[in-house]
């Protein structure tokens, strides 16, 4: 029989929708029982593509006996941490406070009826105790009667975690100044003292892509410091053997999560919206930094990917593709020795064997996963013959079961991958990957913004949640990378609608910053404000860069004030850790006097000319906005006028703009090297 979540929108809490746990989702209904039962609270967190969330599920969430337990026991809740993204910050924060150690999902929480402060928290349990781990059923007896035991004392232990939680926002009497120049010193230290010199990337297995340091790297590498040499070497190391290894999927295109090893050779399977879009933008930027050919094909690979798998009919991208297929993780990607020779003709296999090395025992529980053989990479990529055994092998695994498409249009993701196709369209001139980021900007347009607010979640015709800081600075990011690609004075407006609302329900009036969650959001155990990038980049540091460029464009300080308080709120965090607060970091250094803003007016034709030029250079704190003659503008932006039958740039530092340059070459040799133009 069906439980609470019958009629949820969610894919992951409609995966439990059956289980024998009388499931709630996280809503008054849910939490006015545990108050009026005094019956703690079985949070469990998790998303649909996540492998062992689906173990638990299987292990414990379908067992009779042990969903008797949590019945009995506990009112208990299911969160999808992508669409309650404020819930899981708070309770993952909570997790390393009481173990000291980080979290991840399934993350499994008890917390009281009342106030909903943790008193236990974990992640992934067994049925029964193994591996140093206790059991699950066990473990739900000892924590209802620990409750029980000290349930007089709740009250206190809400009071003193409410505390606790606060002091993790950042110091306002802190230092508000940043030594640009130490702090990429230290950057680079950390990072070096971190890197793999044989692999690429940071630290050992599992190895994550962490797309906000790479980024760091390639603006140091672009600055006059002394590090610039080993900045892009770290960073052109890291992204060619993430592309070259099991992490990137060498048939379809796309980046998996995460390596469980070092050498980035098998991966964990699913494949997840906002990865993609950071790292499409990541390897345009590589692109203009070296003209090394694999940016190219990763980025022309990915975004195909993306639009034939991830973008709906309707224009949104959906969330995740499941690490799982058929029950087994990895099963629709991987390839036993009996599967290629029964597709491949004896040449074909020949040749697949040397280019992703198949040899000796294979790689990933009796299969083959591939991964690109370097010393035969060069010489053999553009192979007829490989590229016939590669669409062979590519048409005959569409024809699998596939793993499943958690379908729901979260704003954030689609705003970063807005600007990831924004990105790689200008910086490779691929105009399709701009069409596509369009179709996504109408979408979320039409169904997320409503009266004037950003809703999180859209899936089967509803929209859903009350958005997020990083649902309007996401989006804010995409649709000024789109601009910068093509003008539509529509997406500007709209543009300017979600900076007002980022001030208006966001900012921190008194201390400087932005909350996670807006003024009039439910109220919880503790309102964040996210400094250090994890999986998605700090939505503080993107406010602070779109506020901040799009107050230069308009001449708003109002929005240039909130940028600047934002940085100085966390400058102490990004001097003491900048590249754990990277985005914030290149927030702070964009936010400097020698940041331009470009218009370009003229017809819509040349505009676009320009900007795709200026775009294969790597410019960063520089801002290139192609305005055709006809567009509707605001005065800021209309005063720069073409002039008769030409097309000209202007370029605009703080509030002063110079003279009309009428020349591609004289506008491209004052922004590449303006000291000798």
């Amino acid at each position: 029989m069906p439980n609470n979540l019958i009629n949820e929108t969610s894919p992951y809490l409609l995966q439990h929708a059956n289980n024998p746990v009388d499931w709630y989702p996280w809503r008054p209904q849910a939490l006015s029982l545990a108050s009026r039962e005094d019956k703690p609270i079985l949070l469990s967190i998790g998303y649909a593509a996540c492998h062992w969330c689906h173990v638990m599920e299987h292990e414990s969430f379908e067992n009779e006996a042990i969903a008797a337990l949590m019945n009995e026991h506990f009112v208990c809740i299911k969160v999808d941490r992508e669409e309650r993204p404020d819930l899981d910050k708070i309770y993952q924060a909570a997790h390393q406070m009481l173990t000291q150690r980080p979290g991840g999902w399934p993350l499994t929480v008890a917390i009281t009826p009342v106030g909903h402060a943790p008193f236990f928290a974990g992640t992934y349990f067994p049925p029964e105790a193994r591996q140093g781990m206790p059991g699950f059923a066990e473990l739900l007896v000892k924590i209802s009667t620990h409750y029980r035991q000290h349930s007089g004392e709740m009250s206190g232990h809400e009071a003193s975690f409410k505390r606790a939680l606060a002091q993790l926002n950042p110091d306002p009497g802190a230092s508000t100044t940043i030594d640009t120049n130490a702090a990429m010193d230290s950057a680079i230290e950390a990072l070096q003292s971190q890197f793999d010199p044989v692999n690429g990337g940071f630290g050992s297995a599992p190895k994550f892509p962490h797309p906000t340091q790479l980024e760091l790297l390639f603006r140091i590498a672009a600055s006059d410091r002394p590090q610039h040499e080993i900045s892009i070497a770290m960073a052109n190391k890291t992204l060619r053997k993430m592309y070259q290894g099991g992490l990137f999927d060498q048939l379809a295109g796309g980046f998996y999560r995460y390596s469980v090893d070092r050498e980035w050779r098998i991966p964990h399977f699913e494949k997840m919206l906002y990865d993609n879009a950071q790292l499409m933008s990541l390897y345009a930027d590589g692109h203009c930094l070296t003209d090394s050919p694999f940016y190219r094909r990763a980025i022309a690979s990915t975004a195909h990917w993306v639009m034939a798998e991830m973008q709906q009919p309707h224009g949104g991208f959906a969330a995740t593709l499941d690490a799982d297929s058929e029950g087994v993780e990895g099963k629709y990607y991987v390839w036993s020795e009996t599967d290629l020779r029964a597709i491949l003709n004896a040449a074909e296999y020949e040749i697949v064997e040397k280019f992703f090395a198949l040899y000796g025992e294979p790689n990933f529980e009796g299969s083959w996963h591939f991964n690109v053989n370097e010393e035969e990479e060069e010489s053999l990529r553009d192979k007829t013959e490989l590229r016939d055994a590669l669409s062979k092998l590519y048409i005959h695994r569409e024809e699998r079961v596939r793993p499943g498409l958690d379908d729901k249009i979260l704003a954030a993701w689609n705003g970063m991958m807005i600007k990831g196709m924004a990105r790689a369209s200008l910086r490779l001139d691929m105009p399709e990957l701009a069409v596509a980021a369009q179709k996504a900007v109408d979408f979320v347009h039409t169904h997320l913004w409503r009266d004037g607010r950003m809703l999180a979640s859209w899936r089967e015709q509803q929209a859903d949640l009350n958005g997020y800081l990083d649902d309007y600075a996401f989006v804010a990011e995409g649709l000024l990378e789109l601009l910068q690609v093509q003008w539509r004075s529509k997406d500007l407006i709209w543009l300017t609608e979600i900076c007002d609302v980022i001030i208006e329900q966001f900012e921190d009036n008194e201390n400087g910053g932005f909350f996670f969650t807006s003024h009039d959001h439910e109220s919880l155990l503790y309102r964040p404000k996210s400094g250090p990038d994890d999986a998605i980049p700090s939505s503080n540091g993107a406010a602070a860069s779109v506020l901040y460029r799009v107050g230069m464009l308009l001449g708003k300080p109002r929005y240039i004030e909130a940028a600047q308080n934002t940085v100085a709120l966390f400058a102490a965090d990004i001097s003491r850790s900048p590249s754990v607060y990277a985005s914030l970091f290149t927030a702070a250094m964009e936010i400097s006097p020698a940041s331009k803003t470009v218009i370009i007016r003229g017809s819509r034709d040349h505009v676009s000319e320009w900007a795709r030029e200026l775009g294969r250079h790597y410019l960063p704190g520089c801002w290139v906005y192609p305005v055709p003659d006809e567009a509707a503008l605001p005065e800021a932006i209309d005063n720069k006028k073409a002039l008769v039958g030409k097309t000209v740039g202007y370029i605009c530092q703080g509030f002063e703009c110079g003279a009309p340059v009428d020349s591609l070459q004289a506008l491209e040799a004052l922004l590449i090297n303006p000291a000798s133009a």
